[in-house]
């Protein structure tokens, strides 16, 4: 990113996709190898998650008797494959976040720095993931009452009562839902580049937020309804194709859409990074780059401030 500070508030989503897609042609390299070793398995296990559990779903439904290893099998599967994203969600992001800030502050960047980098990175992540979770839960918990309330109106034949829980559930979803990811994907940020993290963290991204809300709202709803797309094409084409369709178009059509799924997540992860800093620059909060630097070089164990050394060189000269 090479504009001034006070321009990046008056970038349109466009300008936002424009610089974050600019970003990697900075350091094509480390890119390249955080979306090999980091994005590219996330995206494969988020796709390649139906392809497992359908077959024990089918074996379940058709079996009238006992099937108590096939949902042991499936519980467990579940499980492991919620750890694994969970992990490789925080990985990419931390990843991603602290390489584009290392871009942005002219700080040598690597492979290698940037793994070493996220062991302290991914602490703070957590204990944000872990308030943001909580939240979540509320929202879920009211989501699961309105949906119980229209399964009642459609028992009852109540249609007054049936408009109302799909107008509620339609703006939790479309309002509430879509908010809470917008306000964790900058809490993340907010944990990597500042030195607050967890509820601190929440409440910062809620007063970046505002004044931007509608266009991190756009801008996240845009991305869940492209992963939604790509989800459902792979799934009924790939996993429930069945004879439909051949086996090499199944192959070649499920690697494309992997394909396309780990560009989404890798631009997604960028412009969640690039919108930090517009949200910044539209509080008129000044983004002090040594200061920056000097919070970076601590995930690395450099300890010696990078103002120290240049007033050295001064008191030198």
């Amino acid at each position: 990113m090479d504009l001034p500070q006070e321009e990046l508030q008056f970038l349109s989503i466009a300008d936002i996709l424009k610089e974050s897609t600019a970003v990697p042609r900075q350091s094509p390299k480390t890119f390249y190898l955080i979306t090999l070793t980091l994005i590219f398995p996330l995206s494969f296990a988020i796709l390649a998650h139906s392809l497992f559990t359908h077959p024990l779903l089918v074996r379940i439904d058709s079996r009238s008797g006992s099937h108590t290893s096939e949902w042991t099998k499936l519980l467990l599967f579940q499980f492991f494959y919620l750890l694994f994203l969970f992990a490789s969600s925080l990985l990419s992001t931390a990843a991603v976040v602290f390489t584009v800030a290392s871009l942005y502050t002219s700080k040598p960047v690597s492979f290698s720095s940037t793994m070493s980098a996220i062991p302290k990175v991914l602490k703070r992540l957590f204990i944000t993931f872990v308030w943001v979770s909580l939240t979540m839960v509320v929202y879920n918990l009211v989501f699961i009452g309105f949906v119980f309330l229209l399964m009642v109106a459609v028992d009852t034949q109540n249609v007054l009562l049936f408009f109302f829980a799909m107008i509620v559930i339609f703006l939790l979803f479309l309002v509430v839902h879509v908010y809470i990811t917008a306000l964790w994907h900058m809490a993340s940020v907010v944990s990597v580049l500042e030195p607050v993290y967890g509820f601190s963290a929440m409440k910062k991204s809620y007063e970046l937020l505002r004044g931007r809300t509608r266009m991190a709202s756009v801008m996240v709803f845009a991305y869940l309804v492209i992963c939604g797309i790509i989800s459902g094409v792979f799934g009924a084409v790939v996993v429930h194709g069945g004879f439909s369709y051949g086996v090499f178009f199944r192959i070649t059509m499920g690697g494309f859409l992997v394909g396309v799924l780990v560009i989404v997540n890798l631009v997604g992860l960028m412009v969640q990074s690039v919108f930090y800093y517009v949200c910044k620059s539209y509080h008129h909060e000044g983004i002090d780059k040594t200061a920056l630097f000097d919070h970076l070089g601590g995930y690395l164990g450099e300890y010696v401030p990078l103002k120290s050394s240049i007033q050295l060189e001064n008191l030198d000269g």
